[in-house]
């Protein structure tokens, strides 16, 4: 965070509608600033009077009426200026979210040592579903959220049998989804940016989890990565789609890509739905160094097949929508 030099502030006088003498506004130009992420905010400025520098007739108290006491202005890009109340700062979500990093690393840490001493016979005896590696990744994960948040399932009747294959698709909320969901405990194969892969430990753990790479917005990284996912469910594996593409801005649920559902169709795979709630508001979009308090909720749906991408696509996410709709959720319908 830079902030600006400061500079004296400018008042001019204009007629206020609340009182018949002048009453000064501020020039937002030479208040404190400083500037946030490319932002310009100006800082909260606590006013007193000075009896030379007004009209003797002028009623100081109507100041309440022109600035709003503990507010902060924010200076627009668009010339504009508005004054939100100060909501106090979230040290509570900050330090959990300190805690919860620091957690995920240590424990991380020990269980990455045992998948790299598994590796070897994963490779010889498992090499497409890679059950003991998912176990190792189940147990980070359920060690890693236990302390900060807890999971309500519902439907696991609805998951398919330990070693039958399958396309899974959930809309995306949160950087808490993955670990949300790898305490399922199935052996599905993420796809994920490949620059990941290049985390310490994390990236690591991911190649050796099968994790697909797929490089954005190159069609070819995206042809051979669906083909990945064929040729895994051919061999017994199954697969894990956020057909969204990434994290929802706004918590609403997105379009859907169709890329997913053409796998399953190819494959004749089921399409197994899943409805994240709650790990939005625990780890907001864009805000991954907090951690609210706040509880998730996993729904698993019937399997939907088909032979045909299109209708499997619309099903699938109109079974989530009605789901986010039942709970309070929205969702963008014109998609």
């Amino acid at each position: 965070m830079e902030t600006l030099p400061w500079r004296k502030p400018c008042f001019s006088f204009a007629r206020s509608p609340l009182i018949s003498s002048p009453s000064p506004s501020i020039r937002f130009s030479n208040l404190p600033r400083c500037s946030l992420n490319g932002n310009l905010f100006l800082l909260p400025l606590t006013l007193t009077r000075r009896p030379s520098q007004f009209d003797p007739k002028f009623q100081f108290a109507a100041l309440k009426h022109t600035i709003p006491r503990r507010s902060t202005v924010v200076w627009s890009s668009q010339g504009g200026a508005a004054a939100y109340p100060l909501s106090g700062f979230q040290f509570g979500s900050r330090i959990r979210g300190i805690c919860f990093y620091m957690v995920t690393a240590v424990v991380a840490i020990f269980l990455f040592v045992a998948m790299v001493l598994a590796h070897p016979f994963v490779l010889l005896f498992d090499r497409h579903r890679r059950k003991i590696h998912h176990f190792i990744a189940k147990l980070w994960a359920a060690l890693t959220i236990a302390p900060f948040y807890e999971i309500e399932f519902e439907g696991l009747e609805n998951l398919p049998a330990g070693d039958a294959s399958a396309v899974y698709v959930s809309n995306h909320l949160s950087f808490l989804d993955i670990y949300t969901l790898l305490t399922l405990g199935r052996c599905f194969k993420f796809i994920s940016k490949r620059g990941i892969f290049l985390f310490p430990i994390i990236g690591w753990a991911m190649y050796l989890l099968g994790v697909i790479p797929l490089r954005r917005m190159d069609s070819r990284s995206q042809l051979d990565c669906l083909k990945r996912c064929i040729e895994l469910i051919k061999k017994g594996a199954s697969v894990f789609f956020f057909p969204e593409g990434t994290r929802s801005k706004d918590g609403k649920l997105g379009a859907f890509k169709k890329g997913a559902f053409s796998v399953a169709a190819k494959t004749g795979a089921p399409v197994v739905p899943i409805t994240l709630m709650g790990t939005g508001e625990l780890m907001p979009a864009g805000m991954e160094g907090v951690v609210n308090s706040a509880s998730a909720k996993v729904v698993i749906h019937k399997p939907i097949e088909g032979s045909n991408a299109d209708s499997l696509c619309n099903e699938a996410r109109n079974v989530i929508a009605d789901t986010l709709l039942l709970h309070g959720y929205d969702v963008h319908h014109n998609v």
